[in-house]
């Protein structure tokens, strides 16, 4: 049976991906949660661990540090000749040159960052300054990693939701990750907001091209200004819409979550973003009741108790723990 042929736009995907695991593992401030992730990932095909494994011998030539090994060994792939003679090109100028060149040489390859951070928001809002001099505003409890690569800028938000005010530079585009698309442009304006492997972009100013698979980064579609994108792991094209001048995905950057009149369906993704257990639906028919309101993000905790005031619902608990909604005069679903 004939193995598939990935383009080469999966395998820079999945080189990128090897080079943002080999940085994190050696980060100080790696979390648990980080290295099952990076295990499920590296596991998940032989040609993972190929990757990451040639990496590992760049980055600990080029910065002498210890090597992290993977939880376990895989059976290597056949290397694309392209990238094996290069990771090859490295090796021997390491050898011929010493450890400089190596960090030199991965850097112009665009294999290696020469900045590389991380930041959290906790319960407050965060404003942080990137070392390109982009600005970032954190919603609480979101994270993002942020690295300078030589052909471009590349931000991953790990959860959560940012909002970037982008330094321009034409030469050098800013690239941001989420879920399993991603958002690029040269200097903008815009909104990133994400839960689970849904994600949405709201552009203020400027343009960006937002494409829902990073591997098909030709496929996507352009925004301008007043413009929102939406897509989830699995869309061929994010869908977008025209939003008014009341849109309220903004909110949050005064402290508020604005639910207009929403479907519960659509609403709760809003509201479990800032909870520790998430509220679950009991049938379609609860996830068709309407909310609306304004509260304040530090007291989204506090909304849910109080839904059964406002809705025809009551509250249960599935097995997990999780609080579920029941339309009332409906049955419980079993958990």
């Amino acid at each position: 049976m004939t193995e598939p042929t990935l383009s080469e736009a999966e395998y820079d995907a999945i080189t990128d991906a090897a080079a943002h695991w080999c940085m994190r593992l050696h980060a100080s401030d790696c979390t648990d949660a980080e290295r099952r992730a990076f295990k499920q990932w590296h596991d998940a095909d032989p040609l993972h661990a190929f990757e990451y494994e040639a990496m590992l011998e760049i980055w600990a030539t080029a910065d002498h540090l210890p090597r992290v090994e993977p939880p376990a060994t895989l059976a290597s792939p056949a290397p694309r000749p392209r990238s094996r003679w290069s990771r090859l090109a490295v090796a021997a100028a390491v050898l011929a040159v010493g450890l400089p060149l190596a960090a030199f040489t991965g850097w112009h390859l665009g294999w290696v960052a020469n900045s590389y951070e991380h930041f959290e928001a906790g319960a407050n809002v965060r404003h942080i300054t990137l070392s390109d001099g982009s600005q970032v505003e954190l919603n609480l409890g979101s994270e993002l990693v942020f690295a300078n690569y030589k052909h471009e800028r590349r931000v991953t938000l790990e959860k959560g939701e940012a909002f970037f005010d982008v330094s321009h530079d034409k030469q050098h585009p800013f690239v941001v990750r989420a879920g399993q698309g991603q958002v690029r442009v040269t200097g903008t304006r815009f909104n990133v907001w994400m839960y689970q492997d849904q994600v949405r972009v709201t552009l203020v100013e400027g343009s960006v091209w937002v494409t829902s698979n990073q591997a098909l980064a030709s496929t996507g579609s352009q925004l301008t200004p007043g413009m929102q994108a939406s897509y989830k792991a699995g869309d061929y094209q994010p869908q977008v819409r025209d939003i008014g001048a009341d849109d309220s995905s903004l909110a949050w950057r005064n402290g508020k979550l604005v639910l207009d009149n929403l479907a519960l369906s659509e609403a709760l993704p809003l509201i479990n973003r800032y909870l520790a257990r998430p509220v679950m639906l009991a049938d379609n028919s609860t996830g068709s009741l309407r909310i609306g309101g304004i509260y304040s993000l530090n007291e989204v905790q506090n909304l849910v108790p109080s839904l059964p005031k406002v809705l025809p619902v009551y509250l249960t608990q599935n097995k997990d723990g999780n609080p579920v909604l029941n339309a009332i005069g409906q049955r419980p679903a079993p958990h």
